[in-house]
């Protein structure tokens, strides 16, 4: 344990000697870890305040999504979102993995899809719109009604059909 705290400091220490000596980086401000400290959590923790619904999500897809992803969620070029069935034995079974039979929890998409999504701009939507996506998202899969409204308190009870594949906790999360 010495050895390895040890390991740390010196590497530390080089990395500073290093950021002084060849002027590379800024020490982090509090603003700036702010704005990347937006990581949410299964229970929901985290969510910001906002809302979208099934409807909004639909032209937001159409406009920032379909090209990459399909009509409904399908047959894009790049991964398949919705239309999968949730098999009996996931181990033993191949089926393309989507969010309807393989995300476990709504919360965690809101966050993928807010820090990645659109791939050519990851980042770039507001918060409203991204509830809205992940309402359409949901809907598509079967999840939720086309009238559902997704906000940080509807969000966190939405139960998705993969989720007692998987166990979370605060340490770690496995894969039952």
């Amino acid at each position: 344990m010495k050895r390895a705290a040890l390991l740390l400091l010196l590497i530390a220490s080089g990395i500073t000697f290093a950021a002084e000596r060849f002027g590379l980086g800024t020490p982090a401000s509090a603003d700036d870890i702010a704005r990347w400290d937006i990581d949410i959590k299964p229970d929901g923790a985290g969510l910001p305040p906002g809302q979208g619904a099934v409807s909004e999500g639909v032209g937001l897809y159409d406009q920032l999504c379909l090209a990459c992803h399909g009509e409904n969620g399908q047959d894009g070029q790049y991964d398949q979102l919705a239309g999968a069935p949730v098999p009996e034995e996931f181990a033993t079974t191949f089926v393309k993995r989507t969010i309807g039979n393989y995300w476990p929890y709504a919360s965690t998409l809101f966050d993928y899809v807010r820090r990645s999504m659109p791939q050519t701009q990851p980042g770039s939507l507001t918060d409203d719109e991204v509830y809205a996506l992940v309402a359409y998202l949901l809907y598509l899969n079967g999840i939720v009604d086309a009238d559902a409204i997704m906000n940080s308190e509807s969000l966190p009870r939405v139960e998705m059909p993969a989720q007692s594949r998987f166990y979370w906790s605060d340490e770690v999360a496995h894969l039952r």
